[in-house]
């Protein structure tokens, strides 16, 4: 069986971050639910990262979000259409190339990773949306730029999305928001007022609600991607995801990444499948692995698996005569039983956007209207195919001769704004599984992952509340009056 769809991916840098500013406020006003991805310059040591202690973790990525940068940011809007058969979503997709204008750390294997899946540093330091750290210095909570965006972002309020996403909250929090407050529990006390309609963390959704063989963001997304086509086609009951996107034209073409997602089943299976990558999405081999990295073939595999393993209990079964307790539907093993604890810490912080993490998919372009308002309410949606796998319209098409020639696909997949797209497929998956679960179809979100966040190594997730004995940052308080109109400026830069 062979899937496909085309996303755009809108690029936004500093030369038409004001041209599409009023098209990314109204996505992120308009959408059911909002993922993001960030790309970072690096994250230091990283056995601080995986101490025991979480208040020790929380200091060490702090001290990663002070001294490292966001190189990029993805966002992606998901809109649930109304009068649509199923569950169908309008798509909007954004990668913004960021450049901190204050000193920062980069490491080496960063620019490397990076490099190698096509992130152009020239393009970044000469085209990068410029932004600061910590408080808001004068004029920031006024104007086109991130700080701005990012209020707007809370201001929206919705479920905001991540995988794997401590790391990209803490980041997010100092890049663009206030200085980081010194204590774990301060800090989530913040993130739940910033954040009222909840934070989900799909990683966490992957490995204890959906309970899938691996839990790496190419994995998760593939195998939702999969069992959601087979439901469509098998005609199963319930509802599916189906998504839709803009129809973009005009001279906003130039604009647009075109990232083919193409699964193909049919695969050699006397290929060898690397055993490291398939378990954790990455491999410290690379493309100089001799064995296969393909994720469709590692599902294939692990679905093979699966079946062999029901086959061998109902033979037990029927000889013993006795019941055994299956695995969940889609598991052929738990994720703790398939690797150690230290190894599940350490590999799991390969998840982030950091230089340590093998490609997704490949790329390619097109775009948004001339006037960012206007193109994104006059954009058409295009047609989802009839097996649930969205193609972009003949726009999609390579053979399309409007699409620009100039710009030609770069190399790895490895971007943030696509990132942000898998992750909120995830999430509209599981949240779609979730309905029809519950006896009512009041839970419009995934209840088991509310305000949930994963942590490598530990059996229970970070909790994102206010305890009775917690208070919030100042600096956030400010933030918050401002935010929702009761002062009239934020705190200038001095208060934490």
């Amino acid at each position: 069986m062979t899937s496909s769809m085309i996303i755009p991916v809108i690029d936004v840098q500093g030369n038409n971050f004001r041209q599409l500013w009023a098209a990314m406020v109204l996505a992120i006003k308009t959408s059911s639910f909002i993922a993001v991805d960030t790309e970072l310059s690096g994250l230091g040591s990283r056995k601080a990262l995986l101490s025991e202690s979480i208040e020790d973790r929380y200091k060490a990525i702090c001290h990663a979000a002070r001294t490292r940068s966001v190189l990029s940011l993805g966002i992606a809007c998901y809109k649930e259409l109304e009068n649509k058969a199923d569950s169908t979503y309008l798509v909007q997709v954004y990668n913004l190339t960021l450049l901190c204008t204050e000193e920062y750390i980069i490491e080496p294997q960063s620019v490397q990773f990076l490099v190698q899946h096509g992130f152009d540093f020239n393009k970044q330091y000469a085209e990068g949306i410029p932004y600061h750290k910590g408080n808001d210095k004068g004029g920031d909570a006024h104007g086109v730029n991130m700080r701005s965006l990012f209020v707007e972002l809370l201001r929206a309020n919705k479920p905001l999305v991540v995988h794997n996403g401590l790391i990209d909250m803490v980041f997010l929090y100092q890049c663009f928001y206030a200085h980081l407050p010194e204590r774990l529990g301060t800090f989530t006390a913040d993130l739940s007022q910033m954040f009222p309609s909840g934070i989900y963390d799909t990683k966490y959704a992957t490995e204890y609600e959906l309970r899938f063989t691996a839990s790496y963001l190419e994995y998760a997304y593939k195998k939702c991607k999969l069992e959601n086509s087979r439901a469509i086609e098998g005609g199963r009951k319930g509802t599916h995801v189906f998504l839709e996107f803009c129809k973009y034209t005009g001279n906003m073409q130039s604009y647009i990444d075109y990232r083919p997602c193409v699964d193909n089943q049919d695969h050699d299976s006397a290929l060898s499948i690397c055993v490291q990558f398939s378990s954790y999405g990455w491999c410290p081999n690379g493309s100089q692995c001799p064995m296969s990295h393909d994720t469709d073939l590692i599902i294939q595999n692990d679905e093979i698996k699966r079946d062999k393993k029901k086959k061998r209990k109902r033979k037990n079964k029927t000889k013993d005569g006795e019941e055994h307790t299956d695995q969940p539907p889609d598991t052929c093993e738990s994720p703790e039983g398939k690797r150690t604890h230290l190894e599940n810490m350490e590999l799991d912080l390969l998840d982030q956007s950091v230089p340590i993490q093998e490609p997704t998919l490949s790329e390619q372009q097109e775009t948004v209207d001339e006037e960012p308002a206007d193109s994104a309410n006059a954009s058409e949606p295009t047609k989802t195919t009839k097996n649930g796998n969205e193609e972009s319209q003949p726009q999609g098409s390579s053979m399309d001769p409007d699409r620009p020639k100039e710009k030609k696909v770069e190399g790895g997949t490895h971007r943030a704004g696509f990132d942000a797209f898998m992750t909120g497929y995830i999430f509209a998956f599981a949240r779609n599984l979730t309905a029809m679960t519950e006896e009512s179809k009041s839970a419009d979100h995934v209840p088991g992952c509310l305000n949930k966040l994963y942590l490598s190594g530990k059996s229970v997730p970070l909790h994102i509340a206010k305890s009775t004995f917690t208070k919030s940052s100042k600096a956030h308080v400010h933030k918050m009056d401002f935010i929702w109109g009761k002062s009239p400026a934020v705190q200038t830069e001095g208060s934490a």
